[in-house]
């Protein structure tokens, strides 16, 4: 398993080393991380979805798409 190298401030390395055993330090650590990353995923997938939906935005986009070649030749190598 990699080994990652973070930086805590001196007192909340001090409430860490009070509150948590040694050997459950990491586990807790991986928990806590692994909630924040599903939190920021589930954010974003939302976002994703939201701009998915917005018909004003899809409009502009299918207009884009029709014009990206416009004026462009292809080679003939």
């Amino acid at each position: 398993m990699p080994k990652v190298l973070v930086s805590l401030s001196d007192d909340l390395v001090r409430r860490m080393r009070s509150l948590i055993p040694n050997g459950k330090r990491s586990q807790i650590i991986a928990k806590l991380l692994e909630e924040e990353l599903v939190r920021r995923e589930e954010e974003l997938y939302k976002r994703a979805a939201e701009v998915e939906r917005d018909e004003a935005l899809n409009k502009e986009m299918e207009e884009w798409e029709a014009t990206v070649g416009d004026g462009i030749e292809p080679e003939s190598w």
